[in-house]
């Protein structure tokens, strides 16, 4: 039997429905039936990984205990696709719904790309909010400002346009990339790694590209008893600055001391000031925000 050209990678806890409605959008794929999937379900409580393995029996499932996060859950699937040799990978979020042709628009790009000589490239796929109709992720540029170490939202883009890294809701990645960049870096838990290995992949010299249009929908995280909701106290969201989810000290320190240049120490303390004087109160923005 021929192996697949394309892994799918993903992972998953306690959304059963969310899930499977992923999955259900990734195989009625047009032009694109040869791929295998890799899906973590770190832990789940409500019967996602019996669902899944009831639907969609061909899914490899990889089991974790609650405490990988979406980091290490990707970075689990990840490892076990790279070992199989997979001359493409897909990132994508369970809880990203895809178009019936984003894979083969996808890989469309990514031949253009070759084309014209951009071997080592990274394709991004941009999703739109369900709720607003406005893109919500995709590729992300480096603010201009000399003073922000930011990375900016891309948004909907018409044409094929280059990006300086990217949220990992809809990624595709070719074998040599991988082969320059490895794995999602495990010093990070839950939030960074998506940043820091588009940025990886940029110093490695290879490049990301923004597919034109949307290739689904995913909706925007509310920031909602997050730590940039003005509502709670300074010491509520200063906790939750320093939380899994957001910028826990270790994960973040290693992420500025990597990409932020000489005076990393600046641009390391910004989230926990936004916390503490809140976030219509500081002009300055962090890398990125967890919303």
């Amino acid at each position: 039997m021929r192996k697949a050209q394309l892994a799918v990678i993903m992972t998953c806890f306690n959304r059963r429905s969310t899930t499977l409605s992923c999955l259900h959008a990734l195989y009625q794929q047009t032009n694109c039936s040869d791929f295998d999937v890799y899906l973590t379900d770190d832990g789940s409580s409500d019967g996602t990984a019996n669902a899944v393995k009831s639907e969609y029996p061909e899914v490899n499932i990889l089991q974790g205990d609650g405490n990988l996060f979406w980091v290490g859950g990707m970075r689990l699937a990840f490892a076990r696709a790279i070992q199989k040799d997979y001359e493409y990978y897909l990132w994508l979020n369970d809880d990203t719904i895809l178009e019936t042709d984003a894979i083969e628009r996808l890989f469309s790009v990514y031949q253009q790309l070759v084309e014209q000589n951009h071997k080592n490239s990274i394709v991004v796929g941009t999703t739109r909010d369900t709720s607003t109709g406005k893109a919500s992720y995709g590729g992300s540029i480096k603010s201009q400002k000399w003073y922000s170490n930011k990375y900016n939202f891309l948004g909907f883009a018409e044409v094929i346009q280059q990006c300086d890294t990217f949220f990992g809701n809809c990624v595709l990645i070719p074998r040599t990339v991988v082969e320059k960049v490895g794995n999602i870096d495990s010093a990070f838990i839950h939030s960074m790694g998506d940043i820091d290995y588009g940025l990886r992949s940029r110093k490695n010299g290879c490049s990301i590209w923004v597919a034109p249009g949307y290739i689904g929908s995913c909706s925007k995280n509310s920031i909602h008893n997050s730590w940039v909701d003005t509502k709670l106290s300074v010491l509520e969201r200063l906790k939750k600055a320093t939380h899994i989810k957001a910028f826990p000290i270790k994960p973040w320190t290693v992420f500025c001391r990597r990409h932020s240049g000489l005076f990393w120490f600046l641009y390391w303390i910004l989230p926990y000031l936004r916390a503490v004087i809140g976030y219509r109160n500081l002009a300055v923005s962090p890398t990125f925000v967890e919303e």
